[in-house]
């Protein structure tokens, strides 16, 4: 009988140790086009928390850290207070780290406070346009980009915390605002 091959992927989505969470994830969601202010929401309070680890740490974790917050219901995680940073303090089934876990609850906050958009519009206003080509090798994949540097400095100035460029760009990616598939990659274009 002859094997069948695997799809080719990106060089990232390889598990270690028989995992699939990476596989799984690269193939059904990293670089799909993500809509709605409490998915948006959600990746932007899961790409805070991986600043400083490994993604596969968050992925993990992610069910986890939508029950600890609440569905990432903005409305929802805005109300918690400071009984509430400390619950989560103590549960070692999400990433313990206070100035990212307030941060998550302040951007909850400039979520609602967002008078003249929403989130949805407001981050996809920094998609570039889509390249005519996806890049070649993993060293042509840049950290940050001026859009990227273009979100963090809005994001920051409407009272968003814990996302700089390089976080900005990693929810673009995630977001399917820019298609970082590698060429040769299995999956289709979504823009």
């Amino acid at each position: 009988m002859t094997a069948v091959a695997e799809p080719v992927r990106c060089a990232w989505a390889v598990d270690t140790a028989g995992s699939t969470i990476y596989r799984d994830y690269h193939d059904n969601e990293w670089g799909r086009p993500v809509h709605g202010t409490a998915a948006l929401y959600e990746r932007l309070v899961l790409e805070a928390f991986q600043s400083g680890l490994a993604w596969i740490t968050i992925l993990r974790k992610r069910e986890a850290f939508r029950k600890a917050f609440a569905g990432f219901v903005p409305e929802t995680v805005a109300e918690f207070g400071s009984a509430d940073v400390e619950r989560l303090l103590q549960d070692a089934s999400i990433v313990r780290n206070r100035a990212k876990i307030e941060a998550a609850v302040s951007n909850a906050r400039a979520v609602l406070d967002l008078s003249d958009t929403d989130l949805d519009s407001l981050l996809w206003s920094f998609a570039p346009p889509a390249r005519p080509a996806r890049p070649a090798l993993m060293d042509d994949v840049p950290a940050v980009t001026p859009e990227s540097t273009a979100m963090a400095k809005e994001l920051k100035r409407r009272g968003f915390r814990f996302v700089g460029p390089t976080t900005a760009y990693a929810l673009m990616q995630a977001t399917g605002m820019v298609d970082d598939h590698l060429a040769g990659c299995w999956v289709p274009r979504a823009r």
